[in-house]
């Protein structure tokens, strides 16, 4: 596991495909089981990959945890790969979404009822490419301001651009997987108060490798 930064209170890791963010209750592999000893404050779902700050603490979990409810001072930033081209090479999406948990699945709705919350991110179209076989491949980088349960994969879905390997969105299946990494991170650390800023890169494998992902620079 790659290891961006550790001190006394929080860790910053690279959390790779596959692996819970926590642990659950049938004892699958998580990051928490990895890393031993940490307290979760955010979470990636389990089939992205990504950049990832555990505290080590009760006290900065605490901290943390707090900062992270602000999307201003906890920044998160993504890489995706769309199976299509968006209208436009950037926007702000604003949707309701409903998660089913039954179903394991966020739905776009009209109305705000119980259970609907609001769902906002921006997008940057980065570069777009043609397959052999004749598909539009869309490479966007991804800023969220809410953290809604599947949220980037619905949001872009309900507009016919699944992301790459997300079969349970309409996505095609892709060797590489779900093409969703989350390449940024900042925010104030809650102890030292000092700025930190994380970006790591997927690798160029699947939908990812026919980009040049070096050339990308994260939002952060």
């Amino acid at each position: 596991m790659k290891i961006l930064f550790e001190d006394a209170y929080l860790i910053v890791c690279v959390k790779p495909r596959g692996v819970l963010s926590q642990s659950d209750d049938n004892g699958r592999e998580s990051m928490v089981s990895l890393l031993g000893g940490v307290y979760p404050v955010h979470r990636l779902d389990r089939e992205t990959e990504g950049v990832m700050v555990f505290a080590k603490t009760k006290d900065a979990a605490a901290a943390m945890s707090r900062l992270v409810q602000s999307h201003e001072d906890f920044k998160k930033e993504y890489l995706a790969v769309l199976e299509g081209k968006p209208e436009k090479p950037s926007d702000r999406l604003c949707d309701l979404l409903f998660h089913d948990i039954s179903k394991n699945k966020t739905y776009v709705v009209r109305k705000e009822r119980r259970g609907v919350k609001k769902a906002e991110l921006s997008y940057e179209v980065c570069s777009t490419l043609e397959t052999s076989v004749g598909k539009t491949l869309t490479l966007v980088r991804v800023r969220l301001y809410t953290g809604r349960t599947h949220q980037i994969r619905a949001q872009f879905a309900s507009r016919g651009l699944s992301l790459v390997g997300d079969r349970k969105y309409g996505g095609s299946a892709d060797a590489g997987g779900l093409a969703l990494f989350a390449c940024g991170l900042s925010f104030c650390h809650p102890i030292t108060k000092k700025d930190l800023s994380f970006v790591a890169l997927p690798e160029e494998e699947g939908a990812f490798g026919l980009f040049d992902l070096h050339k990308e620079e994260p939002l952060c």
